[in-house]
């Protein structure tokens, strides 16, 4: 686990909170809040704006769960959760609410540092695929447009889809612009035309 992290730990229990702290300062040198109260969790985690959240709960409710969703943030920074008890269903609203890492059976002083890296592993590695899937689904929408655009010209002024794609590309570089975003206002323009 990276030092110096700041670590927002949901605990209402003092003694397992302490433990918590225990298990974190042992881990190295972090900026730790202890949040002893689940009401106003979403303000509380927006305010202090934490590298990583660490829950521990004896058994989550869905109400827990959908609040979680709304205050950590899931998709913005890892989240451990350490439960006591939980079922199928509590198990899958915390994989949805995009919890990081999902522990039954409790929590250990000595569990805490693996399991925090393995979360904040996990939640990159998922980062990391969020934005390589944001990306091929912008290339695919501008290759359509592209695609589109080629037709127009083919269509427009009859020319083959190698000569429509050189007078794209032309047009972009004469511009000083993608080719992407000629091909867009070529489309744009030909809606507006219709």
């Amino acid at each position: 686990m990276a030092t110096g992290l700041k670590i927002a730990v949901v605990e209402r229990d003092r003694d397992r909170a302490i433990q918590i702290i225990d298990g974190l300062m042992e881990a190295g040198d972090h900026d730790i809040t202890v949040i002893g109260e689940d009401s106003g969790l979403a303000r509380k985690l927006a305010m202090l704006n934490p590298d990583v959240v660490l829950i521990d709960l004896e058994n989550p409710d869905r109400d827990m769960l959908e609040e979680l969703t709304l205050a950590s943030s899931p998709m913005e920074r890892p989240v451990a959760m350490f439960v006591d008890r939980t079922d199928d269903r509590a198990t899958q609203a915390a994989i949805e609410a995009g919890v990081s890492a999902y522990v039954v059976d409790g929590l250990r002083k000595e569990r805490i540092k693996p399991i925090l890296d393995a979360a904040i592993a996990r939640f990159h590695m998922i980062s990391r695929m969020r934005v390589e899937l944001a990306a091929t689904k912008a290339a695919l929408a501008e290759r359509k447009t592209i695609d589109r655009a080629k037709g127009l010209l083919m269509k427009a002024k009859g020319l083959s889809e190698e000569q429509a794609y050189a007078l794209l590309r032309k047009t972009a570089m004469d511009q000083g612009r993608k080719v992407a975003d000629v091909a867009a206002a070529l489309v744009t323009a030909s809606d507006l035309l219709k």
